[in-house]
């Protein structure tokens, strides 16, 4: 993988959202590869190169994690809860998606380290100028920390 890459990691397991996401995403030109997890033990794999993902690096993580907040086998607090925790993970940006309107969930998610919030638009087309609209910021407006960077603030917290 080269590091120039702009990866996204969306992790959804309901078909029509991730249907949308991926439509918004690719037409937008947003990213190089974007990686689909459809729970969030899988997703934790991916962004701890372990099990299927073992040939992953952490050198080179997702640009972007979009993440689901109800998830089959881990739920996307657990998810948001390991990656924030670890110096190895915790500069990714983790975008909160979800349909719940609890605010709990909401403050949760702050308290856990996610860099937004976002409720899914009921309607089509909404939810797809969302993602538009998320992508272009985190991937082409914001300023990322860079990888070696990143490392070297993470280890020393």
């Amino acid at each position: 993988m080269n590091s120039d890459e702009l990866d996204i990691l969306l992790v959804e397991d309901n078909q029509d959202d991730m249907d949308l996401a991926l439509h918004a995403l690719r037409r937008e030109k947003l990213a190089n590869n974007i990686f689909v997890a459809r729970d969030g033990e899988e997703a934790l794999d991916f962004l701890f190169c372990r099990g299927a993902f073992a040939q992953r690096s952490f050198e080179h993580p997702p640009k972007l994690v979009l993440l689901d907040l109800k998830l089959p086998k881990v739920d996307g607090m657990e998810v948001l809860r390991q990656v924030k925790s670890d110096a190895r993970t915790k500069t990714i940006p983790v975008v909160m998606m979800t349909s719940s309107k609890e605010e709990r969930d909401l403050v949760s998610s702050y308290s856990l380290g996610a860099n937004s919030y976002i409720q899914k638009p009921v309607d089509f087309d909404q939810f797809r100028e969302t993602v538009k609209s998320v992508g272009l910021y985190w991937l082409v407006t914001n300023q990322a920390l860079p990888i070696n960077r990143a490392h070297t603030v993470a280890t020393r917290h």
